[in-house]
């Protein structure tokens, strides 16, 4: 499963969950599910470990947006819907512990039940569960809910919906899914799939965009918008979930309002200004030297740096393989070497942040140095003569001494250039049918940062005779164009949690090749990642996920797909003084999903 993400016992707990735990648990009714082993918190459990349970509830928090929207129907691939109204407005059966690898606790569902082997899974829903309209959540809207996104909603419903042989109701508040294949994470999966209301469907098409609010469960509903400008959350004052102690301590804002903005330069103006409540900076330099404004200096506004940790993931340029001559993994590896990490990180981050060295870097799923060992190998040798150099021997991306020149990375580059049918002709790098090595680099408007990487990359291409043209278009051009795989190189991020699983099949599964809106935006088609996939779901415990993951992460990274860049341990906030969180006991995954505004506060 897998968003961007210390206290003295987590250590503890985390090499409790991730090295410990084995085998399943759960052979009847049960109040949380874990993939390994048992729920860290018992049934009895008053609040999650990372909440404040006493928080006041009130007042409105203000978020900056980049880009716009135009649908309110969040769970289909046509239009730009709102990330928040889907988060906030719809509730799932199973409610995600932050604080634990993959845990889940009842939400919608009081109780779960697996078979011994996990070959089914049952949900009894709570009786008091109910819609924002009164009416109570049924077996019927679940059993809709899962049909309904597995055929008609966005791709990334597909996969969980095709693995289930039967889904029927088989108790009044009760449903049972049985699986066509293994996957002992399906449980889980199909857990966190959000119930929608059919009633509110009837007399209009599912599938297609619409501004017209569909009714939900969760803590808010829509009390106004204007499509592309701005959209307003409001605290369900009647919401059936409020005592529950999963919730405990959390949704205590009674606004929620976002605001859209071309770009994020202007974003951060207003927030200077006093119009936005919090901003989330990812440019360390501009963390260092653009936040001594006035409302910092008289303490309106705090700055924090909230550590963490989760896996970098991957963040980068990535190479569309559907296309020449990105299909040639030389000409990949080529242009990573053509990439000066270490001279554009000093340009815009004065060297201080880490480089992306594999997929799952910063975590204990991150690939070893050197050559594979163990299990790890053992997963990879049936395969080893479709892996690509490193694989097995050990891989590290190219470093260069940090001087604009990079010559020696330059040299190399152009070897390998010359290796796959390249030379420099007349000052260009032309093939042996004359054609030269140009490409696009697809870039979204008012995206500054990641603009300014690829201006400093196509000044180093030019040292090998490669032409890179920038393209900037706007958010919805470039959601469309992304999801039809309509470019050549873009940039890239997917982030990984300490739990990956059937997502990991949306990123780099062979379907994602031709299906448009999946992750797979490289276009890998890899017989070794579909079997280490496999290999991760149905692992019997965690010595077998994690030595499966490791193996994946050595495939994807010596695949160089992806140009990486850095990732940050430490996110970087700053917002208003007024806004709370519960410090000294913030969740393994830090700035994150279900961190802010979720277990945020006001005081005035």
């Amino acid at each position: 499963m897998g968003y961007d993400f210390f206290c003295g016992i987590r250590p503890i707990l985390l090499a409790t969950c991730l090295g410990t735990t084995a085998g399943f648990v759960n052979a009847e009714p049960a109040h949380g599910i874990a993939m390994y082993g048992e729920p860290a918190l018992p049934p009895d459990f008053v609040s999650l470990p990372y909440v404040n349970p006493d928080a006041p509830k009130g007042g409105r928090i203000v978020l900056s947006e980049v880009g716009g929207f135009d649908s309110l129907n969040p769970f289909i691939l046509k239009g730009n819907s709102v990330y928040g109204h889907r988060v906030y407005g719809f509730e799932s059966l199973m409610g995600r512990n932050w604080d634990e690898p993959f845990t889940l606790y009842g939400l919608l569902a009081e109780s779960v039940e697996t078979g011994l082997n996990r070959e089914w899974v049952e949900f009894t829903l709570r009786p008091e569960a109910r819609f924002s309209d009164g009416s109570p959540v049924t077996v019927e809207d679940v059993l809709w809910s899962f049909e309904t996104l597995g055929t008609l909603g966005h791709p990334r419903y597909h996969a969980g919906w095709e693995k289930i042989e039967t889904a029927e109701a088989v108790g009044e508040r009760t449903v049972r899914f049985t699986f066509n294949t293994e996957d002992n994470e399906l449980p889980l999966i199909l857990g966190l799939r959000p119930i929608l209301q059919k009633a509110a469907y009837e007399g209009r098409a599912f599938h297609e965009s619409t501004l017209e609010p569909p009714v939900g469960s969760g803590p808010y509903v829509i009390s106004d918008y204007e499509p592309g400008r701005f959209l307003t959350l409001k605290k369900d004052p009647d919401w059936w979930g409020a005592d529950l102690p999963f919730n405990r301590g959390q949704h205590n804002i009674d606004e929620i309002r976002y605001e859209w903005f071309g770009d994020a330069d202007v974003a951060f103006e207003a927030f200077r200004a006093g119009e936005i409540s919090f901003n989330r900076e990812g440019n360390l330099a501009k963390w260092r030297t653009a936040y001594d404004f006035p409302a910092v200096r008289s303490g309106e506004v705090v700055l924090s740096e909230v550590p963490h940790q989760r896996p970098g993931g991957i963040r980068g340029l990535v190479m569309n393989t559907r296309r020449a001559p990105f299909d040639d993994w030389r000409v990949r590896d080529a242009l990573i070497h053509a990439f000066n990490f270490e001279f554009i990180n000093n340009a815009i981050n004065g060297g201080e942040e880490p480089r992306i060295a594999s997929y799952f870097t910063n975590s204990v799923l991150a690939m070893s140095d050197g050559p594979a060992e163990g299990k790890v190998r053992e997963y990879l040798e049936p395969f080893a003569d479709q892996l690509l150099p490193g694989a097995l021997e050990g891989y590290t991306l190219p470093a260069s001494d940090g001087s604009e020149a990079n010559r020696r990375n330059t040299r190399k580059a152009i070897g390998i250039l010359s290796d796959a049918g390249w030379t420099v002709q007349d000052g260009v790098m032309k093939n042996a049918d004359g054609k030269a090595l140009e490409f696009d680099i697809l870039l979204q408007s008012g995206d500054t940062q990641n603009v300014n990487i690829a201006e400093l990359y196509a000044e180093q291409l030019k040292r090998i005779g490669v032409v890179a043209n920038l393209v900037t278009v706007d958010a919805a051009q470039y959601k469309e164009r992304t999801q039809a795989y309509d470019f050549d190189m873009a940039h890239y991020i997917r982030l990984m949690s300490l739990s990956p699983g059937n997502e990991q099949i949306l990123y780099w599964g062979k379907d994602g090749v031709t299906e448009p809106g999946t992750r797979n935006w490289m276009g890998m088609n890899n017989p070794a990642v579909e079997s280490l996939i496999d290999s991760m779901l149905n692992a019997s415990d965690q010595e077998d996920f994690r030595a499966a993951v490791k193996a994946l992460d050595r495939v994807l990274t010596t695949g160089r797909y992806v140009i990486p860049i850095w990732y940050s341990p430490v996110s970087y906030i700053a917002y208003k003084s007024e806004l709370k969180y519960p410090e000294g006991k913030t969740q393994m995954y830090g700035d994150w999903l279900g961190f802010q505004p979720d277990v945020w506060w006001i005081e005035n």
